[in-house]
């Protein structure tokens, strides 16, 4: 957020969120006021204890809570509504972000240039001039879609892109693709993880990326961060939020979509009708990032197997914290020749509904619809909880759709998938953890029949009615989309998820395999694979 708008979004965010308690409190004040304070001391202590000597800010924190704690005895009403505003406040300076204009000219040099350093560092003959690097970087980032459409939009009203969610670096690629595209730096809430290495967090804290420090559970930090986004909204800032919340750990396209930040779309349009801006109008664009291999793969998957998301919902320790496998990684994707491939879906208004290239918004039917009539009372645009989280609900499920049908598919996900159906089918008495573990019966299958099993996946897929895409090369021979699978699978990957040896396949890393293979949740492939290939995939209706 640029300099002259910090100060205002940081009171703005905190005030609006106090100001909402205090309007809901019943008398006495003092008991609601004092308990929503104790609550925010609760859960922050907590923190520190969990946190402690992790954070050099945890001591300023320390003795600040102290501070209020001992105010609290003798508080009157007036006192708790000054400790809640200080409390706000200190979490609103906390989360907003910062915009430079000389550091985004900056970035637009160093990032793809230092990404195309990295994706050719493997291959010497390919480094040139710095102007050649910075246009290499373009042969391995693939943009498709609604590009044109979102273009267009950007004239209408505020632009919302949400993404599918498998990597930190993707924010960094989406960055640079918004760059390519001509479209203005997105503000995006960033991990306070991912702010430790000195030289990401100088162009985080000078780019818009606000602070989300995940270790807080507290209500009312939540409520600012949330309300933070809504004020940049409304002060015509494009937007980045992962729906999904955090990276999926399981390797699936996210279809079960955290609604906080989603929800601050409707009331920042409601916002902007109620102040009678210009151009009022939000416009949600889902996009799907899509990669042949994992940079995070094997922490993630493992992470899911041991059912302690909950508990790490920060990874401070995978592979994106060691620069030597980002580097290994991205040489990897370009030995293999492979693109990271960024498909934007048909944009949406804050409801739900398809919008057209001029902005308005449409019906299931095509029609044209008032958006602002979905939350005007009496012609009159107001806020209302209960009809907001509706309609967020709705969007939320609009998106999920769209992910499905833009995903790509690519020869790792079927051949992992493929491969994992074939071991289960062969071991139908285990459940999925022991065969993970064990491997069955047999620890190979045959190079021909794990191709057919490949060719059925690809059947089943191309007959789907809610998607997803299907790159380029899952057109070839079956055999050749196996071995460009394998070939991926062992170019990166500390123990490959399956290697072939003579004309067998061996599966070596089962978790690999389930983690590409979950990229293809969501098209009923069980059932599909089982019709006959002549057979409608789904009834009609199903995608809806």
């Amino acid at each position: 957020m640029r300099p002259e708008h910090r100060e205002r979004a940081r009171i703005e965010a905190a005030t609006r969120v106090v100001d909402r308690h205090v309007a809901a409190l019943r008398p006495p004040e003092e008991v609601g006021l004092e308990a929503l304070v104790n609550d925010t001391l609760y859960h922050e202590r907590r923190r520190l204890e969990r946190d402690r000597g992790g954070d050099p800010r945890n001591a300023d924190d320390s003795a600040f809570y102290h501070r209020i704690q001992k105010r609290l005895r003798h508080a009157s009403a007036r006192d708790l509504r000054e400790m809640l505003d200080q409390i706000a406040l200190r979490f609103a300076s906390e989360i907003v972000g910062n915009f430079d204009d000389r550091v985004y000219k900056l970035s637009t040099t160093v990032v793809p240039t230092g990404l195309s350093v990295l994706l050719t560092a493997m291959s010497p003959g390919k480094l040139g001039s710095l102007g050649s690097l910075r246009h290499g970087l373009s042969d391995h980032v693939q943009i498709q879609g609604t590009v044109d459409h979102v273009r267009k939009l950007l004239d209408k009203g505020t632009l919302v892109v949400v993404p599918t969610h498998s990597s930190h670096l993707d924010s960094i690629v989406l960055g640079y693709a918004v760059h390519l595209l001509g479209l203005p730096p997105l503000l995006y809430g960033a991990g306070l993880n991912l702010f430790k290495n000195p030289v990401t967090s100088f162009f985080m804290n000078n780019l818009g990326a606000y602070r989300v420090d995940r270790k807080k559970t507290a209500a009312l930090y939540k409520e600012v961060l949330k309300e933070y986004a809504t004020v940049a909204l409304e002060l015509d800032y494009n937007n980045l939020f992962f729906p999904g919340g955090t990276r999926s750990r399981s390797g699936a396209v996210e279809q079960k979509l955290k609604r906080g930040l989603l929800g601050t779309a409707v009331r920042a349009y409601v916002g902007n009708l109620q102040s009678r801006r210009d151009k009022p109008n939000l416009y949600v664009v889902p996009c799907t990032i899509s990669y042949k291999l994992g940079l995070e793969a094997e922490t993630l998957i493992d992470d899911y197997l041991k059912e302690v998301g909950k508990n790490r919902y920060i990874i401070e320790d995978d592979e994106f914290s060691r620069p030597r496998q980002v580097l290994n990684f991205m040489s990897n994707l370009v030995s293999l020749d492979s693109r990271v491939v960024i498909t934007f879906s048909r944009p949406l208004d804050v409801v739900g509904n398809f919008v057209d290239e001029e902005g308005r918004s449409l019906d299931p039917r095509g029609r044209v619809v008032d958006a602002a009539s979905y939350v005007s009372d009496g012609g009159v645009a107001v806020h209302d909880a209960q009809r907001d989280e509706e309609y967020t609900n709705e969007l939320s499920a609009a998106i999920a759709r769209e992910f499905l049908r833009d995903n790509l598919a690519m020869s790792t996900h079927v051949v992992g998938y493929a491969l994992l159906d074939m071991i289960q089918r062969e071991n139908p008495d285990m459940d999925l953890y022991r065969l993970l573990r064990t491997g069955g019966r047999s620890p190979s299958v045959t190079a021909t029949d794990l191709a057919r099993e490949t060719e059925r996946v690809i059947g089943a897929l191309s007959r789907s009615t809610r998607g997803p895409r299907l790159s380029d090369e899952l057109s070839s021979d079956p055999a050749a989309v196996v071995d460009d699978a394998l070939r991926a699978f062992g170019s990166y990957h500390t123990h490959a998820a399956a290697v072939r040896r003579g004309d067998r396949v061996f599966h070596e890393n089962r978790n690999l395999l389930l983690y590409y293979g979950n990229r293809l949740k969501g098209y009923d492939l069980g059932r599909n694979l089982a019709r006959p290939s002549g057979e409608a995939a789904e009834p009609a209706g199903a995608r809806a």
